[in-house]
């Protein structure tokens, strides 16, 4: 079903909202129908998905892609019937399912509600490469949507999709409009253009300059329009992010001018081509301009290689040149610094020679402030936000974090896993251990050592140290951990500036001569199969933060080292003091 878009904004994508969004009557039939369906428990991500559909953000599409537009979206970012679409929306799933062509199955939510049902018209099979290299531009396992696809199914299903309900959320419900709600309240305002906006992180007061600044220039209106979906590991928590959104938009914005709504969407992190996308998204939603940032949807940097995955405006030149197409005016993410003898903002290359200005990087924001418990500058940002962002992010050495030890089986991770924690409660530090052998007896009893069930004891061991350092806690996890997208995976679920690699580096002749358990005889004698350095591979780490000599140092030398490490990232202090 597709519903008219609003006469005086910008018309929806493809001249319609798709509504996915069945009557209660036939919301009780197919409930009725639903007890007899084979289910899909889907994803975070499809939830999300699922729900931009069904609402017609995603419009013109009204499913989750078929084989042809799927082709199309990798290699011209475009659908089969032309329209411009640079990201594949899929729903993957693994090929041991028992679906069939011609077959309807229920959607459920991780909580079991039933969501949808769809009628199956297409299985098809896809190339994570391909995939990661057309719409990523790289495979590097670093990529937080690389490392997530190595989970994902190795065929995607597509379908007719009838929606009974939408993902329930209790959070924030006044502000989570769909596009037609979105467009009505816009309507009101009484402007024709409409600039909306996104960040990911806290609002500051260049970002009031800019929005205003856009807003004046097209005599617009305001569309404060955060993600709370999925975001990068470790951005800003979708809570703190709208409370810092809703204090601006309550004080320091003229409600005559302004709409603060939220979107639900997962984001993909794939820089220009997102930035394509969230214009298409905002257009469904009313909006005829977006303000792009630098390294938009950009991931940041490679670790592996020290490099952005990509340049800094790339995704503003991509969506100039679409813009006359999709219909969306780009207006830019103008960098800008403080001039402090005249108290106000000003462009960069327009700052006159000699004028005192004032800056603070995304880092200094970080370490120098939120990592030390000191108050943000009000010419940075309004106190109130200073106040939220404290709340939320205590001191560095307040903060949760995660050591994850990883090597050869024999190779030391446990010893020196034992020795660390001691220290580090010596310190003052609670510690909670996950030693891989230990959770195997309980968490992942059951599990073998294939390497499917290698990785889910991986992320098992890396979800339970993610929900420990979320709440503040210190987690000490000593985990072969062979494959390097099992242990990235990780680094997203804790969040990367939290997370601390120990490669423990002992070669395997030395590991051998350790084994008191004789499992490496067992394995070159064949008895054991499938074992980590004699026939299955272990990757080594590309870039850990700490890489061990357990030949050269003793256990007690190395966790000092680790130590060090952490007092100087100011996870750790060095003794009681709050200094």
């Amino acid at each position: 079903m597709t519903t008219q878009g609003t006469s005086t904004l910008i018309e929806p994508y493809g001249g319609r909202l798709v509504d996915l969004v069945v009557s209660p009557r036939r919301g009780e039939e197919l409930k009725a129908l639903s007890r007899h369906l084979p289910a899909l428990q889907l994803s975070s991500r499809a939830c999300c998905d699922l729900e931009l559909l069904a609402i017609g953000a995603y419009s013109p599409l009204d499913r989750f892609m078929g084989e042809a537009d799927y082709e199309c979206v990798l290699s011209q970012m475009r659908l089969a019937n032309g329209h411009l679409f640079p990201i594949p929306i899929t729903l993957p799933v693994h090929a041991d399912h028992s679906f069939s062509v011609g077959k309807q199955i229920a959607l459920r939510s991780a909580k079991n509600e039933l969501l949808a049902i769809m009628t199956i018209e297409e299985i098809y099979g896809w190339s994570r490469r391909e995939a990661a290299l057309q719409i990523f531009g790289t495979e590097s396992v670093r990529h937080p949507l690389v490392a997530e696809m190595s989970r994902w199914g190795e065929v995607n299903i597509s379908g007719p999709v009838e929606v009974l309900q939408t993902p329930p959320h209790n959070d924030f419900r006044d502000l989570r409009l769909t596009p037609m709600e979105t467009r009505e309240k816009l309507q009101k305002l009484g402007r024709k253009n409409v600039v909306a906006f996104q960040t990911r992180n806290a609002l500051h007061r260049v970002h009031e300059e800019i929005m205003r600044r856009a807003v004046r220039k097209v005599d617009g209106s305001l569309l404060l329009h955060p993600v709370v979906g999925m975001t990068r590991p470790g951005d800003v928590d979708h809570f703190t992010r709208v409370r810092t959104y809703k204090t601006l938009a309550e004080k320091y914005f003229k409600p005559e001018r302004c709409l603060l709504a939220l979107l639900p969407l997962a984001m993909r992190m794939a820089g220009p081509r997102e930035a394509l996308w969230h214009a298409i998204i905002r257009r469904n939603y009313g909006a005829n301009h977006l303000i792009i940032g630098r390294d938009h949807a950009g991931p940041g940097i490679d670790d592996s290689t020290g490099e952005p995955f990509y340049g800094p405006y790339d995704a503003q030149k991509l969506v100039c040149q679409h813009s006359e197409e999709l219909g969306v005016g780009m207006a830019p993410f103008q960098e800008l610094v403080y001039l402090a003898d005249e108290e106000r903002y000003e462009e960069d290359s327009k700052v006159p020679e000699g004028a005192r200005t004032l800056s603070i990087s995304g880092t200094k924001v970080r370490d120098d402030y939120l990592g030390t418990g000191k108050l943000l500058p009000a010419w940075f940002t309004r106190p109130e936000v200073a106040e939220i962002l404290a709340s939320a992010y205590p001191p560095r050495h307040c903060q949760g974090f995660c050591v994850w030890f990883t090597g050869l089986s024999g190779s030391g991770k446990s010893t020196t896993a034992d020795v660390l924690t001691v220290m580090m409660q010596e310190l003052g530090r609670q510690v909670t251990v996950l030693d891989g052998d230990v959770v195997r007896t309980h968490l992942s009893k059951g599990l073998g050592f294939s390497a499917e069930d290698r990785d889910i004891n991986v992320r098992r061991i890396g979800f339970v140290a993610s929900e420990l350092v979320r709440h503040g806690g210190v987690a000490v996890c000593a985990v072969v951990s062979p494959y390097c997208t099992a242990r990235n995976d990780v680094r997203n679920m804790v969040g990367d500036g939290n997370f601390v690699e120990v490669f423990v580096d002992t070669p395997i002749e030395v590991c051998e001569q350790r084994d008191g358990k004789g499992l490496y005889a067992k394995a070159r004698a064949g008895e054991i199969k499938g074992f980590t350095g004699i026939d299955d591979p272990y990757e080594d780490p590309v870039s850990a933060e700490i890489v061990l000599d357990t030949v050269a140092y003793s256990p007690e030398e190395n966790a000092r080292s680790i130590i060090d490490y952490l007092i100087g990232e100011r996870l750790l202090l060095r003794g009681l003091d709050s200094e």
